[in-house]
């Protein structure tokens, strides 16, 4: 016969229980706000420099080697944040959060290749744009409020960028990537912990 457990293995599997949901209920916060800004100012950069280079594969360089700047930035920047809030970013909100986050990126890489090959060097901003705020407005959702609303804004660009002649693609992405990181990074800075 199996014995009754003890009251304090009851107690234990009650705080186990107690912890795993309020970690699947928890947001993750350590979305960088400065982090946001400087890779806004990159994006800026880039678009100075990309931007005499337009529709070609130089261009479509400087922002590929961007977008490895940015992401060197905001995985720094996270780590700083989520260190300084004592946060994990291996606990299942992080997990979450990145589940989301990733699958339009991924598109986003695959994509890019296909759009080079079929002369559509042009159009990425559009594809660019429209599969990060994807990735932005996916994550978001697990995240502070105001973080899907600028993934909807990225949305609204990149479907703007593919109606618009070709040639404002570099406008377009000055617009995205530059302001309205440096914008909703402000924001999250001031609101939400830096």
């Amino acid at each position: 016969m199996q014995k009754p457990p003890t009251l304090q293995a009851h107690a234990i599997d009650n705080l186990q229980f107690i912890r795993d949901t309020m970690s699947r209920a928890s947001r993750f916060t350590a979305i960088p706000g400065w982090g946001g800004v400087v890779m806004g100012a990159s994006a800026l950069v880039t678009t100075a420099i990309a931007t005499r280079r337009s529709g070609t594969m130089e261009w479509t360089l400087w922002w590929i080697g961007d977008a490895v700047v940015a992401v060197a930035i905001a995985l720094v920047a996270m780590s700083r944040k989520a260190r300084r809030l004592e946060l994990s970013l291996f606990d299942a909100p992080a997990k979450r959060f990145a589940l989301a986050y990733v699958p339009a990126l991924a598109a986003g890489a695959v994509l890019t290749p296909v759009f080079i090959e079929n002369g559509l060097i042009a159009r990425l901003p559009g594809c660019w744009l429209l599969l990060y705020g994807v990735a932005i407005t996916g994550g978001g959702t697990l995240s502070v409020r105001v973080v899907p609303l600028l993934g909807v804004l990225f949305i609204a660009l990149g479907m703007a960028a593919f109606v618009a002649p070709a040639a404002y693609g570099d406008a377009f992405m000055a617009v995205g990537f530059g302001g309205l990181h440096i914008v909703f990074g402000f924001i999250i800075a001031r609101n939400y912990g830096g």
